[in-house]
């Protein structure tokens, strides 16, 4: 089944409730950056990520180093952001409240 891209007006709806992403129209992703109190919390919180990630068959772009992880959510298959994006980045949202 084909993932489609979401419309602008879908997209700035999704984005009305994840007040912590940013997008970036020049590469087409949802942005986030999150700094935890240490490496250890940093790498834990990017292993329970990593299994959702996986069960899902949608795995984000970042990047660590110590207490922070920059993240990128976008659908390459898609062409650009898709409610995959948006699904993970609220689980995301969720592991950081748990």
């Amino acid at each position: 089944m084909a993932i489609a891209k979401l419309s602008d007006k879908e997209r700035e709806a999704a984005l009305a409730a994840l007040s912590l992403w940013r997008y970036d129209a020049d590469v087409d992703a949802l942005f986030r950056t999150i700094e935890f109190a240490d490496f250890a919390e940093a790498f834990g919180f990017m292993a329970r990520v990593a299994i959702y990630a996986e069960k899902a068959d949608h795995h984000p772009e970042w990047f660590n180093v110590y207490n922070r992880v920059d993240i990128k959510l976008t659908t390459h298959d898609a062409g650009g952001v898709s409610q995959r994006d948006i699904d993970m980045a609220q689980q995301i949202d969720g592991y950081i409240r748990a």
